[in-house]
C-alpha cells in the first residue's frame, strides 16, 4: 500500500471513470476543517455551508461526464453529535449528485467490513486512517484485489440496507 497525503488524496479525489464509493464507518470525526463549523452548529449559529462549494461544483461537473458518487454512513443510533451535524449540512452535496445513503449500525451486524473507512475510486481503494479522538493521520491506497472485492462488498452491503438522505429521519 503506498501512503497518501492529504493534498494527495485531496488531488485525486474527484479522478475516476466510473465510479467512487465512500464508507464511513465511525460515529464521530475531528477533521481540522470540521471541528470549528461543528463548534459554531453546536453553539446555534448560523452557516451558509459556502465552504461546500468547491465540493460540490467537482461533483457536478463529474455527474455532468456521467461519472457516480455514492456515499454510506453506517451510524449508531439515536445518532452522534457529529452525525446530527452532518446530517444537517449535506443537503448541497446531495443536490450536486452524491447520492447518501444512512444505515443504521443495528442493520449491519453481520456485515464484513475492512478496519477503516475508504474511498473507493473505480478500482483503488484508498483507506481513512485516524487517531482515536477522531482526528485524520493519513490514506494509505491499494489496488489489490482482495482490498477491491472486500471494500466493494462492504460497500455493496451498506448501500442495499441503507435509507437514502431525502427518507432518513434522523434522531
Amino acid at each position: 500500500m503506498a501512503a497518501l497525503t492529504l493534498p494527495e488524496f485531496q488531488a485525486r479525489i474527484h479522478q475516476f471513470d466510473r465510479e467512487s464509493l465512500h464508507l464511513e464507518l465511525r460515529d464521530s470525526y475531528g477533521t481540522e476543517s470540521e471541528l470549528p463549523r461543528m463548534a459554531a452548529w453546536a453553539a446555534g449559529e448560523p452557516d451558509d455551508l459556502a465552504w461546500l462549494a468547491p465540493y460540490c461544483g467537482k461533483v457536478r461537473a463529474n455527474v455532468a461526464a456521467g461519472r457516480t458518487y455514492r456515499r454510506a454512513h453506517v451510524v449508531s443510533e439515536p445518532l452522534s453529535d457529529y452525525h446530527r451535524w452532518s446530517y444537517s449540512v449535506v443537503g448541497p452535496m446531495v443536490e450536486a449528485g452524491d447520492q447518501i445513503r444512512w444505515v443504521s449500525r443495528r442493520r449491519v451486524s453481520s456485515v464484513a467490513f475492512p478496519g477503516n473507512d475508504f474511498t473507493m475510486l473505480d478500482d483503488l481503494v484508498i483507506f481513512h486512517h485516524y487517531s482515536g479522538n477522531g482526528l485524520n493521520v493519513g490514506f494509505t491506497a491499494s489496488s489489490d484485489r482482495h482490498d477491491i472485492e472486500l471494500c466493494r462488498a462492504a460497500f455493496e452491503a451498506a448501500w442495499q440496507l441503507g435509507t437514502p438522505h431525502r427518507d432518513y429521519q434522523s434522531s
